[in-house]
């Protein structure tokens, strides 16, 4: 979840159950080692330190907070308040080799206050062309711990292109609260985006964009809706085969690394003799494992706002057919410097069921709506312009 399902730390949030209720990729004798960090991130590391002495329930308080102005900010000025924000350029370095890739100490950002428009953006208004037909309408799904306010970059340059913009927020995620344990199925976890595509016009088809777990969330609602969705876009997300679960996807994987396995934390909510409830994000890892090439304000919005994931929709088989999910063109856009879902895992799921095309943002982490939102823009736009003829099962 979000980012990824794919991590799930050895430490828990209680006394771990026995060996026989754990689930099958927990490793109880994997080492913990401390993650590196260079001399040029101590700064960051002393900010985290000085970060511990607010609780948990003022954290939650912040994120309430953050989630409730942005949905102020779309209802009320129609996005336009987010185009005044400052906007981040980032210079980043090339990314290794495939040979022999490390951990990439996340670059400095250069803040700048020039407005997107000016930065190197050729031709929006026309990659986004109409044709004299209605606006291009993007409905966007966030990962797991994630909100609707992850994608608020992503939203501010769509509307500048000219597109119509939603970005829902899951069950239990952002601006919805519930009680996570509560949530025991996708249908649940999913129920807001179903209910967004279930009120739509008729004749109203949008372009989904799903990114890590919510990639799941995204499959179901095309199985259930596919008559309003012209195309499904897969960012860094996870991408199912008929019959697996994100389960049975990442606990087959070699490619998770220790990483991986460190920067969750298993949430017994039902008590240490049961399967986990939720997972949390060991909030000292974040910027290594998901934010390693994010600008600094955006790791500090993500550090008060991503909330704890639930688990079970994690281990529930997806039923996808042929006639209505793969009806449906999907593209894939892989990122790089990605440590929650890596490269590896994204390349498994591409082969497993592969998409209509398949795209790669270098230099993005797993969070390219922060890392790398000019181009993941630019590629969302190249795709809304893709013939939109449901396939039979081409790729």
């Amino acid at each position: 979840m979000g980012n990824s399902l794919a991590c799930f730390s050895l430490s828990t949030v209680s006394k771990s159950p026995p060996e026989e209720l754990q689930p099958p990729w927990i490793s109880p004798s994997a080492p913990h080692r401390r993650s590196r960090k260079s001399a040029s991130q101590s700064s960051s590391s002393e900010a985290m330190k000085a970060s511990n002495i607010f609780d948990e329930s003022y954290i939650k308080q912040q994120a309430q907070i953050a989630s409730m102005l942005y949905h102020h900010h779309l209802q009320n000025n129609g996005g336009d308040l987010l185009l005044q924000l400052d906007r981040s350029v980032s210079t980043k370095n090339p990314p290794p080799s495939s040979s022999s890739k490390k951990l990439p100490r996340r670059s400095r950002s250069v803040s700048s206050s020039t407005p997107l428009s000016s930065v190197h953006l050729p031709n929006l208004q026309d990659a986004a062309r109409n044709d004299g037909k209605e606006k291009k309408h993007f409905v966007l799904v966030h990962g797991g711990g994630f909100g609707a306010w992850c994608w608020y970059k992503i939203i501010a340059l769509l509307k500048e292109a000219n597109c119509e913009v939603d970005a829902i927020d899951l069950t239990g995620s952002g601006a919805n609260f519930c009680d996570i344990t509560s949530i025991k199925t996708i249908a649940q976890y999913a129920k807001p985006l179903i209910d967004f595509l279930a009120n739509l016009a008729d004749d109203k088809e949008v372009i989904l964009v799903g990114h890590d777990v919510g990639g799941v969330c995204m499959s179901y609602a095309m199985e259930m809706n596919p008559s309003k969705v012209s195309r499904a876009v897969f960012v860094a997300a996870t991408m199912l085969s008929n019959g697996h679960s994100a389960l049975d996807v990442f606990s087959k994987q070699a490619s998770l690394t220790e990483l991986n396995q460190r920067a969750q934390k298993f949430v017994y909510g039902n008590g240490k003799k049961q399967l986990p409830t939720a997972i949390e994000y060991d909030k000292s890892l974040l910027e290594d494992f998901l934010f390693n090439q994010t600008p600094s304000k955006d790791v500090a919005l993500a550090s008060v706002s991503m909330r704890a994931v639930p688990f079970a929709p994690v281990t529930e088989k997806l039923c996808l057919s042929a006639e209505k999910y793969g009806s449906i063109p999907r593209f894939y856009v892989k990122t790089d410097y990605d440590f929650a879902i890596p490269e590896p895992l994204q390349e498994a799921m591409i082969q497993s069921d592969p998409p209509k095309q398949v795209f790669q943002l270098k230099g993005a982490d797993h969070s390219p709506f922060f890392s790398k939102p000019q181009a993941l823009l630019r590629l969302l736009l190249e795709i809304s312009n893709t013939p939109q003829a449901k396939q039979g099962k081409e790729a």
